[in-house]
């Protein structure tokens, strides 16, 4: 990574263990490999809007948070509406006159005020288009997976039956219903595990799994992802991610979409026939 400067660069990348902001140089960036990164974007920099594209073109998983300038001073405020619009940040953080590593990382692990508009506010922002009615199911189900852990259930809260739910999913081209209640109950054990210092076990059986064997397996096979992982690597959009790239592997995500922006994931296969005549008989028996 690129070592400090005296001028103040306008975008740093942050990893883990989250000590040190690495500065960016737009002329020869380097791109972070892995899940729990966060790229900082000061706007009090010189030539901060000459990052826009870079910043909007990151990968796919990489949290973006951006750093406002002085309000004391006379920022253009419609290019920073703008440049917030097109960026879709993580968090907007008040002005800093020095950016501290350790404060931007508390942020970024802490869960959004509203999950479930924030996953389909990723989603749109990944590429994927939705009709309204669609949306607003992902987030009934994002909603209710603070409570609810099986398909029945979920299916029985939508007034919906398991089937319509399912063909509901797959027509729009997206995963099945269970993949959607499960990566969302591991989004909310990923913030349990950044939050606190609580063992695997509690913390899985705070959210209606069985023992923490059974969450860290189930984290593994939807995700590639181990819970220690995600304890260590601050942040939910990387997890999600890393859910939708395994989807598209498994046939239950079109590569057209998610293959359209670099990601921090493994890249993603074309599935072959069989893999999507497997998601496709998964709709149907969902559980």
């Amino acid at each position: 990574m690129p070592n400090s400067r005296s001028r103040r660069s306008a975008v740093s990348l942050l990893g883990p263990p989250y000590g040190r902001l690495h500065e960016v140089d737009l002329a020869d960036p380097i791109q972070p490999l892995g899940g729990g990164w966060i790229m900082a974007w000061d706007l009090k920099a010189e030539g901060w809007s000459e990052a826009t594209d870079f910043v909007a073109s990151r990968l796919a998983g990489v949290t973006l948070a951006i750093i406002l300038p002085d309000s004391d001073e006379r920022a253009p405020l419609v290019p920073i509406l703008r440049a917030v619009e097109k960026t879709r940040p993580q968090a907007v953080l008040p002005h800093h006159e020095t950016l501290r590593p350790h404060e931007i990382a508390q942020v970024i692990r802490r869960p959004p005020v509203a999950l479930a508009p924030s996953v389909t506010d990723y989603m749109a922002w990944r590429g994927f288009s939705v009709d309204p009615t669609t949306r607003n199911i992902i987030q009934r189900i994002v909603e209710l997976s603070a409570r609810l852990s099986t398909i029945t259930d979920l299916a029985r809260s939508l007034y919906v039956s398991r089937r319509a739910l399912g063909r509901r999913l797959l027509n729009s081209g997206l995963p099945v219903p269970s993949h959607w209640l499960h990566i969302a109950r591991l989004i909310r054990a990923t913030f349990k595990l950044q939050n606190s210092t609580e063992s695997l076990f509690k913390v899985a059986t705070s959210l209606g799994y069985p023992d923490g064997f059974s969450m860290s397996n189930q984290m593994y096979r939807l995700c590639g992802i181990r819970p220690q992982h995600t304890r260590e690597r601050y942040g939910w959009e990387w997890v999600f991610e890393s859910w939708l790239v395994r989807e598209v592997a498994i046939g239950g995500v079109t590569s057209k979409v998610v293959g359209s922006r670099p990601s921090i994931a493994e890249t993603a296969i074309e599935p072959s026939v069989s893999a999507r005549r497997r998601a496709t008989r998964a709709v149907a028996n969902a559980r």
